[in-house]
């Protein structure tokens, strides 16, 4: 075999790679173009949720100056899936509360849940703190809001989750979810129902801020 030969079956050689390359880039391209023209045409929309009520079992600032307290709730969130066509899978949702953007309580998960279309799914979780370490300049404004008679609470959902378009699934979203709870401690029975032993339950039913 001469050297031409050579340098042409290396030239064919080059050309069929390069031609393996340009059609696999076209592949994915129209592919991804696919995917982002049913998405746009379906436009998702984000999961609604809604604050129904709380049940308050424990709610204490002890110390001197006034910096840890002890919380005890049962909250109750409904989440609805507002798509026809889209599905919504909650990988990880952690639910807690915050006052003054500071964590008061644990977190507490809620198990792993498909959401089909126009669904809605209710939970119930137990969140809580014990003697949890508060910010100084929170816990004169905690102990102030106390004597007002009402505080107002954050009840917060974090997670992720992810989208069903048929068979397609996407990638994990952040979820972020921002309800706010007011405690009264004035007239406890105009506020809430009394519901056992020192447990006061507070109805809302109403819309929480939801960011994907």
């Amino acid at each position: 075999m001469t050297s031409k030969d050579c340098g042409s079956h290396s030239h064919s050689r080059r050309k069929l790679i390069r031609r393996i390359i340009w059609s696999i880039i076209i592949i994915l391209f129209i592919i991804f173009l696919t995917i982002l023209l049913i998405w746009a045409i379906l436009q998702p929309s984000k999961p609604r949720f809604i604050l129904q009520d709380a049940t308050v079992y424990a709610f204490n600032v002890s110390g001197n100056p006034p910096n840890l307290l002890t919380s005890n709730f049962q909250v109750t969130l409904s989440s609805r899936n507002p798509n026809d066509k889209i599905g919504v899978y909650y990988d990880r949702l952690e639910v807690y509360a915050a006052y003054q953007n500071q964590q008061i309580t644990y977190r507490t998960s809620i198990p792993p849940t498909y959401q089909g279309h126009k669904e809605v799914n209710i939970w119930s979780p137990f969140v809580y703190g014990t003697s949890v370490p508060i910010a100084p300049f929170n816990g004169v404004s905690l102990d102030g809001d106390q004597e007002n008679g009402v505080i107002r609470l954050d009840i917060r959902a974090d997670g992720r989750v992810r989208w069903k378009v048929g068979a397609f699934i996407t990638g994990k979203y952040h979820l972020y979810v921002r309800c706010q709870a007011f405690i009264n401690f004035g007239n406890k029975a105009a506020a809430g129902v009394i519901v056992g032993d020192n447990a006061v339950k507070y109805t809302y039913a109403q819309g929480c801020s939801v960011s994907v």
